[in-house]
């Protein structure tokens, strides 16, 4: 494949960047990214994702537009509110960029059904709202050798980090929070709140870490967390660590 005429036009500005040029613009043309969620953090790295050129864009979510949601989950519109989120992307995304292709899986993704949903693609972006969710996509992204890129959010705060954790030393989703919390529903955006461009920036930076693996660039967020703090506009790196007792990735040890 080669670039024609609107796409040299369309993807001016990545191709004179020496890290991108025409042969990392041919990577996202190829590339297949799937969304957990098309909320806060889906709605601006889905819009990013598509204006890249990710050729093929994935988003799992079976919920409908609220009125609520216009708040942070800017992919919708007033007149979206009752229609399926996923029908309502896939005609904004196509809209904004017709090179690709957006495949909508309008259910909810399970333990049962998360494999099944996650194969064919290079990468998952996960931003749920619920952590039976992201355990079910980081057991799927091991099982897969897939990278996992997750963001969070609190009120006034955000995390972002890749997960690898089908590599022996790079951790995985539950080496980090290894059970549940209690009480999932009282720190739900719906019961503290969240600073609408907070969704914003964490859902930037994960389209962001999503086309640095796709394209090469720099060092990842594979083994450390960005945690963002909107209140002071800061940031900070944490190191994190594989877990050896992990039920998901750790070695499993066979015994004659």
């Amino acid at each position: 494949m080669t670039l024609d005429d609107t796409q040299l036009e369309r993807y001016a500005r990545h191709i004179v960047l020496h890290d991108v040029g025409g042969t990392g613009q041919m990577k996202l043309l190829n590339s297949r990214i799937v969304l957990i969620g098309a909320g806060g953090i889906g709605s601006p790295a889905a819009l990013y994702l598509a204006a890249a050129g990710v050729g093929h864009i994935g988003i799992i979510d079976d919920d409908t537009v609220d009125l609520s949601n216009l708040q942070r989950q800017i992919l919708f519109a007033t007149k979206d509110i009752g229609n399926k989120k996923g029908t309502v992307a896939r005609k904004r995304l196509t809209a904004l960029n017709p090179d690709i292709t957006v495949s909508t899986h309008d259910i909810r993704l399970t333990a049962d059904n998360a494999v099944q949903l996650l194969s064919g693609y290079d990468l998952v972006i996960d931003g749920s709202d619920s952590f039976s969710t992201r355990f079910a996509v980081n057991t799927a992204a091991v099982h897969l050798s897939m990278p996992l890129v997750s963001a969070a959010l609190g009120p006034f705060e955000g995390q972002l980090s890749l997960f690898m954790g089908h590599h022996c030393d790079l951790p995985c989703y539950q080496c980090l929070i290894s059970e549940i919390p209690p009480n999932e529903e009282a720190q739900s955006c719906a019961a503290i709140g969240i600073l609408g461009a907070v969704a914003g920036v964490m859902g930037s930076w994960a389209a962001l870490e999503a086309m640095r693996v796709i394209l090469g660039i720099g060092e990842s967020l594979a083994g450390k967390m960005l945690l963002f703090d909107a209140r002071s506009c800061t940031t900070r790196t944490v190191t994190l660590k594989k877990d050896p007792a992990c039920q998901v990735c750790a070695p499993k040890t066979s015994h004659p």
